[in-house]
């Protein structure tokens, strides 16, 4: 029987991913009390994501008869997240300017792939890799900006919000070239929407990131203002 979207293969997914996630969180938070344990618990959560993230890649690459090595580019929002998240955590600073543009794709992207995850009918089994490898890089991107907020390396404010404008425009010029040297025409969700029948192509979900993301950077100010008073 094919798997389905919050069939009991699903659920049992979340279930299980969202106790480990929370059971190696809270054990990070009690035992890594320096700035070097708490780095390398990030940086682990950090390789285990680029493997993910690279399984998925190359999944998709052999999935077909004809191999398709272009593919090992990730084509989406989420998939290209889970692969700059990653590089920037083992091979950036704290607080670096990557993590500023990912955090919150990282996070609000992997829970909303992991949750409607249309892509778990895509065999007979929650187990055919590019599925399991999809829920995978999705879960660990959240956890590991779960970890990077918990351990203040990133310092969410209003004077950085460029990195987040050129970062965007970059995925859709990625996109964009994509579209035309692959004939890829749900490259970033340019062309098409990230759910049939609605209006969430690129364009459409762009003025809701933006109000998302500016009302987060306000929160994320009053409660500075608060603590500082």
């Amino acid at each position: 029987m094919v798997p389905q979207l919050f069939g009991i293969e699903h659920i049992l997914y979340l279930i299980i991913s969202t106790l480990v996630a929370s059971l190696a969180l809270l054990l990070a938070k009690k035992y890594a009390k320096d700035e070097k344990d708490q780095e390398i618990f990030l940086r682990v959560l950090a390789a285990l994501l680029l493997v993910a993230i690279m399984t998925n890649r190359l999944s998709q690459v052999f999935r077909y008869d004809d191999v398709k090595w272009y593919l090992i580019i990730p084509d989406s929002f989420c998939g290209m997240t889970s692969l700059v998240l990653a590089l920037a955590v083992l091979f950036g600073k704290r607080d670096n300017a990557v993590l500023h543009f990912v955090w919150h794709l990282g996070i609000f992207g992997g829970i909303a792939s992991s949750i409607y995850a249309t892509y778990v009918g895509q065999a007979s089994s929650i187990f055919y890799l590019p599925t399991i490898s999809g829920l995978l890089h999705h879960s660990i991107s959240a956890t590991l900006v779960v970890g990077l907020l918990m351990f203040n390396q990133i310092d969410i404010t209003y004077k950085k919000w460029h990195y987040t404008f050129f970062g965007f425009t970059s995925y859709l010029t990625l996109g964009a070239f994509m579209m035309q040297a692959f004939d890829m025409s749900d490259s970033f969700h340019i062309a098409e929407p990230l759910i049939e029948g609605t209006f969430l192509t690129a364009w459409g979900m762009a003025p809701l990131y933006a109000v998302g993301y500016t009302l987060i950077l306000l929160v994320a100010e009053v409660i500075k203002r608060r603590r500082k008073t």
